[in-house]
């Protein structure tokens, strides 16, 4: 396993919320240049406007044309704009939204070709974000497109409680029905699995899975989608391997805490599952996209335009999005490490003088 410092790629998302203060009051802990290598993706002097105006920590980064020329124990900032850009707190705009998307683009490049590790994304406004290279409901979207291929992606928000993730995401609730399938369930618990395995080092995880319908239906008097197509989808799913059960319906399931017995919550769709996580996660949560080659995280709120320029943003959210980013990467090091080849040498030793034995020709 790598034991040097990972980069952390962070993007400074809209420029009109609370991204920077965020961004610039994590790293101002200098303990976390410690752990790992900040590289912030966005407008030199919008981080600069910043810290003035919310008298924010005099955070001095090391400001570079290419993530090929970073410090690794400095807080560096790849500047993607040589021209100003116009700041209006707590307001969208076109100009915020074309900035969040070159920030955006820049770092995923640079996390393609190697230049850095893991990608941690501030939040964005997913209207004024719109543009030729991003017609997308969301980061989730855009990032299962620019790395997925063939590769499905799923929603995490999880913290230390709870871990959360989502079979449909940014879909209107009018659609949801046709868009919920044995298939796509399935498929999705497939992928929480996996995660849940490899990237969190959970052995025999257990899963909750939600119902669509309020009282799961109550026997197809509110609804069949529990009958006909959730229920038959965990009964495949747990006959394939996958500990999983259900469906539970959300209000009581979270109301009674029964959250606290599953390593990984199933939810149908968006608010079904984020509502509550959101309501008991405080501000700790973090939003982790799973079954993707990279490993990409954010902090669990938006753009915040209603506390931006105002000082009240929490950095916390974001600082737990770097720790889980470097936790994941790492924790994929040695699951691959673990399961490259576990007969390939055993060493011990013997009289004194170490020997080794390659049990893969000693079984032939």
């Amino acid at each position: 396993m790598k034991q040097n410092k990972l980069r952390v790629a962070i993007t400074h998302g809209d420029i009109n919320g609370v991204g920077y203060e965020v961004i610039i009051k994590a790293l101002a802990d200098q303990r976390l240049t410690e752990i790992c290598t900040p590289i912030v993706y966005g407008a030199a002097k919008v981080a600069g406007y910043y810290k003035k105006v919310l008298d924010l920590p005099n955070l001095q980064f090391n400001i570079v044309a290419s993530a090929e020329n970073i410090m690794p124990d400095r807080a560096n900032f790849v500047n993607c704009f040589d021209d100003e850009l116009k700041v209006e707190i707590g307001k969208p705009s076109t100009v915020a939204g074309a900035a969040a998307l070159k920030a955006l683009e820049v770092a995923v490049q640079d996390l393609k070709e190697g230049k850095v590790d893991v990608l941690v994304t501030a939040p964005i406004n997913k209207n004024t974000i719109q543009a030729d290279t991003f017609n997308f409901a969301g980061h989730t979207e855009y990032l299962q497109d620019r790395f997925g291929g063939d590769a499905q992606s799923l929603m995490i928000l999880m913290n230390d409680v709870m871990k959360v993730a989502l079979v449909t995401t940014h879909v209107p609730i009018s659609e949801l029905s046709s868009k919920i399938t044995k298939e796509l369930i399935i498929e999705k618990l497939n992928i929480f699995n996996s995660s849940l395995i490899k990237d969190f080092k959970i052995d025999k995880p257990r899963i909750a899975v939600l119902s669509l319908n309020p009282h799961a239906g109550d026997g197809g008097l509110i609804g069949t989608e529990e009958q006909t197509i959730i229920t038959p989808a965990i009964e495949e799913a747990y006959n394939s391997g996958i500990t999983c059960f259900g469906p539970y319906p959300s209000d009581g399931f979270f109301g009674a805490g029964l959250y606290n017995k599953f390593d990984g919550v199933l939810a149908m769709y968006h608010d079904q599952g984020l509502a509550p996580f959101k309501a008991l996660s405080m501000d700790d949560g973090v939003n982790y996209t799973a079954g993707l080659e990279y490993v990409r995280t954010s902090p669990d709120h938006g753009t915040a335009y209603d506390i931006a320029g105002k000082g009240k943003a929490s950095e916390n959210s974001l600082r737990q999005a770097i720790y889980t980013a470097i936790d994941v990467y790492r924790s994929r090091e040695l699951y691959d490490e673990m399961t490259s080849n576990p007969l390939k040498k055993q060493y011990f030793e013997r009289s004194g003088k170490d020997e080794t034995i390659n049990l893969a020709q000693d079984s032939e």
